[in-house]
Order: structure tokens, then sequence, then C-alpha cells
């Protein structure tokens, strides 16, 4: 197949990109279709109408779809990838291939979803993900793409049948995704994977060809995305929404005729479902995953660990959990050595394992946590308890948490008894999720804030901001300084809880999440005092300093404007439009009063 994908982008491929961005507004009520219909297009409306190459929407959404299935003589094997351009290395593949099917002691059959994340090779070019970074500065830091790994989100059917030779139907349906969209991807699985097993390969062809239709996925807009005659209604995330909020509309039920799935998130899992046979510890719990300890996640089947992997990761939203993940992790991965040898310290990691083999090899990470089968929604399982590590033997070990770890605070009986009234009174799990994760984002909130609170002091005062002079630099971030200033204002002004707070910080502060949390911090200050230093510039009366310097201060001036614009577009700075346009007339108006040989050089450095 002809490459007339991502890869065939130049670097000057982000106009179509900005106008498919602009026109995304009006190309969602041609996505309303009727169920069963199609939308109505002009015949050249498959991406190219909308000014983007083909492929280029799919790739907004996508990396590739892949089919795994089992050979008898090969074992598992990339069966299809599409589109049949889609770049994937050996390694990736492998990877894939071994990822994409439970352990056989999992036992799993019928039809199971999983998730699973590995890394990507290194030296792959530049394809529009990167081009879609402009999307990245509106989403909440914990759904950023990390530009290093994939995800793959799996529909796998395992069902006898004595045609073949092994006994069993073994078939995965992989989507291979930058974003970590769970639940909007595993509810894409749902719709179009059973047919897929009936259809084959033309159905999964017009299924990506509708995903290459899609709109953008523009953070804050309500997108309405058609997929073999469903509609699904979603909203992504925006930085500026308030945590803990959901903001798609439930729009009225004449205007709602065509929608077929309203997905209220696209990121969460059923956070309680998972905790359920841990949550008399999930206060410890959430303060391993927050100071970035190594945790294993010992599950009976990839779905289980999958899940608990993602709802542990999600449990210090909206704080991004800064350490690699792996949401299912078997022998097989590329990384496998890496994470399991004992001569150096377990990594800061969280692994998701079914392999009883794990239970041997991992006997020296600090923390595991064991898990039984998760009950459907509505019935408990009996508490796991925590337990020395030396008791774990085998993945036959009883389900419990392992650890020597001691919690810096004192444990909340208050969310125990309540979410404990919650199960004897039959409260569905959504209901007891909403309760979960509003208490995770609470103590979240409560441990952040100081630290927001100090590091907004280290931003130098805005009146020492000079037009004239690079922009200050910001204070530095002083742990001791920091600590005094918790007796005042402390976790204790917002929370309950009482407990070694400061022991916790004096952790935590060492930890990767708080070296990515603070890195983040750092830069949006940085580009704010960029962005102060152009307003102050835009306020200067640009001519009258002309006048009083020499023509080759005021060629090095309107150079160093041009690069300020420049940087502003190429780093997202948040800066006003009008600011960007006032500075544009001012560099025009500056080299109007230049002799004419040096105002066509200047106009020639770039446009303005």
């Amino acid at each position: 197949m002809a490459l007339r994908g991502p890869a065939a982008l130049g670097p000057g491929s982000r106009r179509p990109l900005d106008e498919a961005v602009a026109g995304a507004e009006g190309r969602e009520a041609p996505a309303l279709v009727a169920v069963g219909g199609a939308p109505e297009d002009d015949e050249e409306d498959d991406g190219r109408g909308r000014g983007l190459l083909r492929w280029d929407g799919f790739s907004a959404w996508l990396h590739c779809v892949c089919v795994v299935g089992f050979d008898l003589e090969l074992g598992q094997a990339v069966e299809v990838i599409y589109p049949q351009h889609s770049k994937l290395t050996d390694r990736e593949k492998t990877n894939i291939c071994y990822l994409s099917f439970p352990d056989s002691n999992s036992g799993c059959l019928g039809d199971t979803q999983f998730c699973f994340r590995f890394r990507q090779s290194s030296g792959r070019r530049v394809s529009l993900h990167c081009l879609l970074d402009q999307f990245d500065k509106d989403i909440p830091v914990y759904l950023k793409k990390d530009p290093a790994y994939f995800y793959g989100y799996v529909y796998f059917r395992q069902v006898r049948d004595k045609t073949l030779k092994r006994g069993y139907f073994q078939k995965s349906l992989v989507l291979i995704s930058k974003l970590p969209y769970i639940h909007f991807f595993h509810t894409v699985l749902k719709q179009i994977a059973p047919e897929y097993f009936e259809k084959n390969e033309p159905y999964l062809e017009a299924a990506c060809n509708d995903v290459d239709r899609w709109p953008a996925p523009v953070p804050g807009k309500t997108l309405h995305l058609p997929i073999m005659g469903v509609v699904m209604k979603v909203r992504i995330p925006t930085c500026h929404d308030k945590p803990g909020t959901t903001q798609i509309v439930q729009l009225t039920q004449q205007a709602d005729t065509n929608i077929s799935v309203i997905l209220p998130t696209v990121h969460e899992v059923d956070i309680f479902r998972c905790f359920c046979p841990v949550f008399l510890h999930s206060q410890m719990l959430w303060e391993l995953v927050l100071l970035g300890e190594p945790l294993v996640v010992m599950a009976p089947s990839p779905s289980e660990s999958s899940e608990t992997v993602l709802a542990l990761v999600n449990c210090i939203s909206p704080l991004k959990y800064f350490s690699d993940f792996r949401p299912y992790f078997t022998i097989h991965d590329s990384e496998f050595k890496e994470y399991t040898t004992r001569t150096q310290a377990p990594p800061s990691v969280i692994l998701g394992v079914t392999n009883p083999f794990f239970a041997k090899t991992l006997q020296h990470w600090p923390h595991i946590i064991r898990i039984g089968d998760l009950k459907p929604t509505g019935e408990i399982p009996k508490q796991v308890k925590v337990k020395k590590l030396k008791n774990l033997k085998t993945l036959d070990s009883k389900p419990g948490v392992y650890t020597s770890y001691k919690p810096y605070l004192n444990r909340d009986e208050e969310i125990i008894k309540q979410l404990q009234k919650g199960v004897q009174q039959k409260r569905p799990s959504e209901a007891q999720s909403v309760i979960l994760r509003r208490y995770f984002l609470e103590l979240t909130q409560s441990f952040i804030i100081p630290l927001e609170r100090y590091v907004a002091s280290l931003m130098p005062l805005q009146k020492s901001i000079s037009p004239w002079k690079s922009p200050p630099q910001l204070r530095q971030f002083l742990p001791e300084e920091f600590m005094k200033t918790l007796e005042k204002t402390g976790p204790q002004l917002t929370s309950r809880i009482k407990g070694d707070w400061i022991g916790l910080y004096r952790h935590f502060l060492k930890s990767p999440n708080f070296d990515g949390w603070f890195k983040t911090r750092r830069k949006e200050m940085t580009q704010k005092l960029e962005a102060l230093h152009l307003e102050a510039l835009c306020e200067e009366d640009l001519l009258l300093w002309i006048q009083k310097h020499t023509e080759v201060e005021t060629v090095d001036l309107v150079l160093k404007l041009k690069n300020k614009l420049l940087q502003a577009d190429r780093e997202h700075l948040p800066v006003k439009p009008d600011t960007m346009e006032k500075l544009r007339t001012h560099i025009d108006a500056i080299i109007l009063a230049l002799p004419e040989d040096l105002q066509g050089i200047l106009l020639k450095t770039g446009m303005t």
C-alpha cells in the first residue's frame, strides 16, 4: 500500500491539522447518524475532504489495530496489522503477541477484555502524534500522552472449536494507541470485536474507515463518534475542569435519539470493584502509590490485574503517577530481566502479573498485593489482611497485602464505615466508586495544596519583570523552608486525618512523583514568566526606543522579537491572542521605520 499516512507528513504539515481542529465543531453534526445509517458525505469525505491526508484522522486516535492468533507451529502471531502501512518494530510485535493473550494458567474461556502498556522502540520517526501534542496543553497532566509508551486494549476470545487441531478458537483484537483512554477504548472494542470475529477483515477495514472520519480528540469538546452503526458521545476532560466532576451533558431524549452510547468518562475504571478486596487498606495503598514504591499485583487473570493496576495509578489523581506501570506483565516482556533482577533494588514500578512463576521471581519485592477473583457488582469478598512477605511462597498463597510497610497516616475509619454501610445497603458499585474516588481526591488535594502554595511563593513578583532584561528566575525549592510552612498551612487545614504528615512529605520529596510534579510545575511557571515578559514588551513604546538606538541594535531587537513569537507558538506559552497581535504590529512598525534594504532582509527572515 502506498505510504499516505502519518509517516508521509513533512515539517510543513501542521496547517491541515490546524484547519481540521478549527473545523471540528462543524463536523459534529454529520456524525449524528441514525443507528445503522451512513453519514451523508461528499464522495471526497474520506478524511481528505477535511484537509487531512488519508488515515490522519485515524492516527489522531490509534496507532494501528492488530489481530493476534495462535499458530500451532509459531505460537502467538500477529496475523493482521491495519492500516497496512502502520509501522511496528519486531520487538514491538513480539511484545504485542505475548501481551495480547492471557497466561495459560488463567483459563479465560469466552470473551475477556484487558489492557497492557509497553515501551516503544527507540528511534521512531516523528508521526502525527507529535503534531497532535498541541491538544496536550489543555489535557489534565495525568491524561497526557507519554511519548515512550503505547497502550494495548485487548478483546480476547477463547471458545471450544472441534474443527481446529488445538480444539479451541483463540484470537485477540487489539487497539494500539498513545491515548490512556481505557474506558473509551474498551467500549469501542465491545462494539466491534464480537462482530469482527464473525465477519473478519472486511468488517475491520470498515470500522477503521469510520475511525478515520472521527473529529480530532480535542479536550473540552463533546464529540460524536460513529462506528459501525453505533454513535458514541464522549468528552475528553480539560485541565480547567473541576476535579471529580463529569462534564458530559445529558441532552434531552428528543435531541439524543441518534446517540447509542454516552460515556461519562473516557479513562476511569470501576475503582471500588478493584479496591473492594483491600478497601480496609486503601489509604496505605494510596501512600505506596504516592511515594512511587515498587508494587506487584498478583491476580488470577489479565482483566483483574490490569483493572487493579489502573485503579492504583488513578487513586492519586489529579496527581500524575510518573513512574512506569504495567497493567499486565508477562515473563516474555522485553523488560522482564530489567524488572526482576536481584542485583539491584526493585525499580519504582507497578506490575500486574498472573503467572505463578512471578511469586518466586518477585519474592524480594517489598510490597505485593495478592487478589482473588473480583466479585460481580453488589458482592463483597472477604477483606484481606496485611501479611509478612516471608509468608508469600507461591501464587496459591491466600489473598492479602504482603508488606512490612508502616503507613505514615492513621487509618480513616469514617470512609471504611461509609463503604461498609453501602455494601450492607446494597448500594450500586458506581455510587461506591464515587464515594471512594472523592475520598482519594480530597486526600490527594489535602496533601498537594501546601506544596502548590509553597511553589507559588517561588514565583518572582510581577514588578520585577523588565522588558529590557531576561525574565527573572524562579527561586530554588528548599525542602526545609517548605517544611516550616506546614505548621501553619499544612494539610491539617483541609483533612481530618492525623498522623506523621511531615514524614510522608519528606519521603515524597525523594520520590519520582515529586520529581515529575515539580518539573511540570516549574515548566508551567517559567512559561508564565516568559508570557508576562512578552506582555511587558508589548506595553513599551518600541518606536520611541529605536529612535534612541542604532540600526544594528534595532535589527537585533526585531530578530529577538521574532524569536519570542516563535517560542510562544512552539511552547504554547499562556499568552493572550491580542498580545501576539500587538507584538506582530510592533515588529511591522519597526521594520517600516528602517531603510528599504534592511526592510527587505528582515521581511525575508520569517513571517510576522
